[in-house]
């Protein structure tokens, strides 16, 4: 089974800063790379993988100090308050789709393969991408892709996605590409194509409704002091953490108190994104669009304002 190389591995060890002892959780366990750099450095510690890929246990490594956890991350706080775990040390979150799941075209994250049009993190939950495009209202297909992409005019794709399901519903890869061909821009017919897939991907997964939830519950799991370590790769993920990090929340701002001050629940470690080198770019072409951001958990007490 074929998995990337951690991206950043370094930078995120570093970032996490490892206590042998301490308590630590990768939310995103997929190949195991980061995971099984962190149990490296763990002589009496936990580390608590997560993972709702059904495919990620095949590479569980055997170690008394993993405890892996078959759940999608935004549950974080939950499952590890079932194993009684709190006063969490350090989490990691290496955010999107892995290597694997881009390259086993029975998946249909890829724009590369043929492929049932499925594009679940977990396949046996929600709505498969085929029965979003067949069920949602065209107001809904709308919303999608508006809030999940940057393509600019995006009634001709609505439109198209409507008169084909009318006709034939689409149910594959190759359907969907084939139908995005003609309207993509001249020249951008790979970025386009691409975005229409990552718009519906994260609508199936609701994936930035569990970052969101991820987020929150790290902030009740860490202990003072405690790390967060966090790698998106596009855009809307880095700007929901980078708020988070300032604001305490993934969008709009903190109020301040009675004085002027805002009482937050995190600090950042690193003012800007840490990004990858040439030389690591080089070798792992998935790094090129990484940006690590770390941040530290404050004394501050913190409930989610709902």
């Amino acid at each position: 089974m074929s998995y990337h190389d951690p991206v950043l591995l370094e930078e995120c060890l570093e970032g996490l800063h490892v206590n042998p002892s301490g308590l630590y959780v990768d939310v995103t366990f997929g190949g195991g790379g980061h995971s099984k750099a962190i149990l490296e450095q763990l002589t009496t510690g936990k580390l608590y993988a997560f993972d709702q890929d059904p495919d990620a246990k095949a590479n569980l490594p055997e170690h008394p100090n993993l405890v892996f956890i078959a759940a999608n991350f935004r549950y974080i706080k939950n499952h590890l308050r079932l194993h009684g775990v709190q006063n969490i040390d350090g989490i990691l979150a290496d955010l999107g789709v892995s290597s694997h799941q881009f390259d086993e075209g029975g998946r249909g994250f890829s724009i590369r393969f043929d492929g049932p049009l499925d594009m679940r993190m977990n396949p046996s939950v929600g709505m498969s991408a085929a029965e979003v495009l067949q069920t949602y209202q065209e107001q809904a297909l709308y919303d999608l892709f508006r809030k999940h992409t940057d393509i600019k005019g995006l009634r001709p794709l609505i439109n198209a996605l409507l008169m084909a399901r009318a006709n034939n519903p689409l149910t594959t890869t190759a359907a969907l590409r084939e139908l995005c061909e003609p309207l993509a821009p001249r020249g951008q017919w790979h970025k386009y194509v691409a975005q229409v897939f990552q718009g519906l991907r994260m609508e199936v997964n609701s994936e930035l409704e569990a970052l969101e939830d991820m987020l929150y519950g790290a902030i009740d799991v860490l202990k003072p002091s405690g790390r967060l370590v966090v790698m998106s790769y596009h855009s809307l993920e880095d700007r929901m953490v980078k708020n988070f990090i300032k604001e305490g929340k993934a969008l709009g701002q903190t109020d301040s108190d009675f004085f002027g001050v805002k009482h937050l629940p995190l600090k950042a470690i690193t003012r800007k994104p840490i990004v990858s080198s040439a030389q690591e770019n080089a070798k792992n072409p998935r790094a090129t669009s990484a940006k690590l951001r770390i941040a530290e958990r404050t004394h501050t007490e913190w409930r989610r304002d709902e």
